[in-house]
């Protein structure tokens, strides 16, 4: 049987899961349980050993990262340091805290944030949080200095994971250098519920204030919280697609490799021993077809910062992205 096109746009579910899922999911009708049950735990627990961390599940990305600004101390008066060069979801999870978000400029050959710029911010600014983002799937390429930089300064690094499903660096999983990270599950992503998110951290106190947090403070209320609750049923979704995520990853990397990679000369590249999870395959060079930028308007100028970010701004204006879709 001929395999479909690559460009054609499909969410990264394996079809050959779903009799797995419905198993799943006829457990959890079994059970009477469809909220904070035992697949949620086992969605977590799967996502904690697979990246050898901590795990809370959320509803969103959203959730996630409010629940690690929120342990974090982030509030009114405070600064949080973010990439123009990213969703406005980065952004907005501070100001919503009613923090001052300062944008820092990305680099050109990674499209993630600038450890040049984020030193000077970090010395102008004084914040209180940076929010590190892992673009297209691979992780940032100067993680570990950014990570030395903020435990330097004692400022909370939260690492932005929303495309790095399955992207590691000689092992090392992303979420790992950072006090936290936020994963998203969104449709779109290599590791897809429809809706989702998931926090990871190596500290157990801001993992018990995450728990609380998504489910509005309980059982004492002594902390904040709203409802970050995750359905037991997208959960069963989460388990049969980390189970099968390092497949989709191997798959989506064998194909850029064999069919993408010798016709894209200018393509961005990975330092060694690093994977992308290639939630984007990303060139420098306009193609014919495109699905898009990652993002085609920095944050600082979607919320008129009157700011000079190089680097964000060439990004904008000189990348593109090949269709690639799990299709095994």
């Amino acid at each position: 049987m001929t395999r479909p096109t690559l460009d054609s746009f499909a969410i990264g579910f394996d079809h050959r899961d779903r009799d797995r899922l419905h198993e799943l999911w006829d457990e959890i009708l079994d059970s009477e349980r469809w909220s904070e049950g035992a697949m949620t735990a086992r969605f977590e627990a799967l996502w904690g050993e697979l990246h050898g961390l901590g795990a809370v599940a959320m509803s969103s990305w959203t959730g996630a990262a409010l629940a690690a600004l929120d342990h974090a101390g982030v509030g009114p008066g405070d600064t949080v340091l973010c990439p123009s060069n990213t969703f406005m979801a980065t952004p907005l999870v501070a100001t919503h805290l009613g923090a001052r978000v300062g944008f820092v400029d990305c680099e050109r050959d990674d499209l993630c944030m600038s450890l040049t710029d984020l030193e000077r911010a970090i010395s102008e600014h004084h914040p209180k949080a940076v929010i590190v983002v892992h673009i297209g799937g691979h992780v940032a390429f100067r993680i570990e200095e950014i990570a030395e930089l903020c435990r330097a300064h004692g400022v909370f690094l939260l690492e932005d994971c929303a495309h790095a499903h399955g992207a590691t660096w000689n092992g090392r999983r992303a979420g790992s250098w950072g006090d936290a990270g936020a994963y998203s599950f969104y449709a779109t992503k290599t590791v897809s519920t429809g809706e989702g998110g998931m926090l990871v951290s190596r500290h157990p106190e801001l993992l018990e204030q995450a728990r609380a947090y998504r489910n509005y403070g309980k059982p004492d209320h002594v902390r904040s919280g709203v409802n970050f609750r995750l359905s037991e049923f997208t959960a069963a979704l989460g388990v049969v697609q980390t189970e099968r995520m390092d497949e989709i990853v191997a798959w989506k990397n064998r194909v850029a490799r064999e069919e993408l990679d010798p016709v894209h000369a200018g393509r961005l590249r990975l330092p060694d021993g690093m994977t992308s999870g290639l939630y984007k395959y990303v060139v420098f060079d306009p193609i014919e077809r495109s699905t898009g930028k990652v993002y085609d308007m920095p944050c600082h100028r979607i919320m008129g910062e009157s700011i000079d970010l190089p680097n964000s701004d060439w990004v904008a204006a000189h990348h593109w992205c090949v269709p690639l879709y799990y299709r095994p």
